[in-house]
């Protein structure tokens, strides 16, 4: 169905959900750093729900967009909430809590999308508003698995590789830090090979599938599609 979809209905469908996807994901890492002690995101206005406060040029608008246009999978990101771990009275394991916050927030969203989109489908979702909805409510579960996986992926500086840091001990976790200055780099090289061997998809795919098919059998999904 999205396939026959113009450029602008995908953006439409499209755009809600990833502001949303991007917004509380970095509005849940404040939230729970505030919760343990540090207030940088909020003394800087971050913890505010306006997307306008967390727009990253490239990551929330140009690369959704060069996406959709040439076909790709959507993604994207917003600007990252600032956290001062100083601030924390156990600052490794606080630091794993604020980053884990992130990929349970896309979890929710993906729930919360997910009941939508089984509103819709009682309502038969088949033209008109609902099936509008109903593309807006897949489109909703897909990115935020999508963020939650890519995030959890144990590479600093995502938010995997900070959970991964505050389980080690110590001087493994010093250690296992020093590769955050390249671990963007790593993570372009990845897609760069995924596209030469797309078998290497199936790290991402995998999961991805898991938590989807998760998700309808919970939501009782697969009786109404």
């Amino acid at each position: 169905m999205e396939a026959s979809l113009s450029l602008v209905q995908r953006l439409a469908v499209w755009a809600l959900p990833v502001l949303f996807a991007v917004t509380l994901h970095e509005v849940a890492h404040g939230w729970v750093a505030r919760s343990l002690g540090d207030s940088t995101a909020s003394r800087l206005g971050r913890l505010s729900l306006n997307p306008l406060k967390h727009i990253d040029p490239v990551g929330t608008i140009l690369l959704p967009a060069l996406l959709l246009l040439v076909g790709g999978f959507l993604f994207g990101w917003a600007k990252p909430v600032p956290v001062d771990a100083r601030n924390f009275r156990h600052p490794r394991r606080d630091m794993a809590i604020v980053a884990v916050a992130g990929p349970l927030a896309n979890l929710a969203m993906a729930l919360a999308w997910g009941l939508l989109l089984r509103y819709s489908l009682l309502h038969g979702a088949d033209a008109g508003t609902w099936l509008g909805i109903r593309l807006m409510a897949s489109a909703g579960v897909m990115i935020n698995v999508a963020l939650m996986v890519f995030n959890l992926l144990p590479l600093p500086p995502l938010d995997g590789g900070r959970v991964v840091a505050g389980l080690l001990p110590a001087h493994a976790a010093y250690r296992y830090s020093r590769i955050e200055p390249y671990g963007i780099m790593i993570v372009l090289g990845f897609f760069v090979l995924q596209s030469l061997f797309p078998a290497l998809g199936l790290i991402i795919a995998v999961p991805m599938y898991a938590v989807q098919n998760g998700i309808v059998h919970v939501l009782g999904l697969q009786a109404l599609m």
